[in-house]
């Protein structure tokens, strides 16, 4: 009787909402602090280059129409390229945060599911069949190649209890084969191999306001997608049976989940190549410093992930300048160990 009293009472109301008010401090905090990183890394990525500016020289370039050279190069060269890897990597991030909650399973991600793979090999099967295809078909061709490949790997995962190491197990050799098809394709079709070499390691040189007008679409409507999603994706966290009990319909939920994230995966493959383990990182860093809550882990996932794009693709063309090399090849050194880790954790 006295603990339903002082549940009446205002003291206990502000107790309750005390713990909440927290976390969603922290939550803001660190969502400020996400995206002040993403914002300085797109102005150090524009101001990096074979023409070196300085950071005052990039913002007016950036901000005033003076027609010259810097605003240009600006404008039409560096600009689209930051965004594209923005807007890539926070693809990347929400589809492995999706992943890992519909299998409940830390190592799901696209590049280990299978999807990532499929979506490049759907494109260069494209390219050989048609080179003149329009841009914006390519996250549609992508799609369906992600979608064939991560059908695989669930189904190979899947014919009994879905482990960690099964899954990942399950990935790699789906992913092994749909590389080899993918590179018996470009010896058979050598004229295309200049066009997609770099970007099958994953790179966004050369990316353009026309990239940008690509991606951007499958961002909103996927991201948008997922944080509707946020709350069943809560409840699927709580297995099969109780998910059911509280009225969801899990089959249905599981599905519409699926596509958003081979959606947002595909379209970040369609333009920037298939990039690994970005998937992986940024959720397991957002949920270790915010938990589990989709509402709030999605959207830092999400920031980090195109923070991390963007300094990775700085960092590559910072290490042999004037050459560089592909950005996924610098995220892989970052997430081959992480990835060892987690496999090694989650045994």
């Amino acid at each position: 009787m006295s603990q339903a009293r002082d549940l009446g009472r205002p003291e206990a109301t502000e107790r309750r909402a005390l713990p909440a008010a927290l976390a969603f401090g922290k939550f803001g905090g660190l969502l400020l602090l996400a995206l002040v990183a993403l914002a300085l890394g797109i102005l150090l990525d524009t101001s990096f280059g074979l023409v070196e500016m300085p950071l005052d020289a990039v913002w007016r370039a950036l901000t005033v129409d003076d027609g010259s050279q810097n605003r240009i190069i600006i404008w039409e060269l560096r600009l689209p390229r930051a965004l594209v890897a923005a807007i890539v990597g926070g693809n990347l991030a929400v589809a492995g945060a999706v992943m890992q909650a519909l299998t409940r399973n830390p190592l799901a991600s696209p590049s280990l599911t299978g999807v990532s793979a499929g979506a490049g090999l759907a494109v260069v099967a494209s390219l050989v069949i048609d080179p003149g295809r329009p841009l914006w078909l390519t996250p549609f061709i992508a799609f369906l190649g992600g979608a064939l490949g991560g059908t695989v790997v669930f189904t190979l995962a899947t014919r009994s209890v879905v482990t960690p190491i099964r899954l990942a197990l399950a990935g790699f050799a789906t992913a092994s084969l749909l590389l080899s098809l993918t590179t018996g394709l470009l010896i058979l079709n050598g004229a295309i191999v200049g066009q997609v070499y770099f970007w099958l390691a994953g790179g966004v040189a050369g990316r353009s306001w026309q990239h940008v007008n690509v991606i951007v679409p499958w961002a909103v409507i996927g991201i948008a997608a997922a944080l509707l999603f946020a709350r069943q994706l809560n409840i699927l966290l709580l297995g099969e049976d109780v998910a059911k009990g509280l009225g969801l319909q899990t089959g249905r939920a599981r599905a519409a989940l699926m596509v958003v994230a081979i959606l947002l995966a595909a379209a970040a493959v369609a333009v920037a190549g298939p990039i690994g383990f970005v998937g992986l990182i940024s959720p397991h860093v957002a949920r270790f410093l915010i938990g589990s809550d989709h509402r709030r882990l999605l959207p830092l996932a999400a920031v980090f992930g195109a923070a991390l794009v963007v300094w990775a693709d700085l960092v590559a063309r910072a290490v042999q300048k004037p050459l560089e090399i592909p950005v996924g090849i610098v995220i892989a050194l970052l997430g081959g160990p992480f990835f060892l880790f987690l496999a090694r954790r989650n045994v």
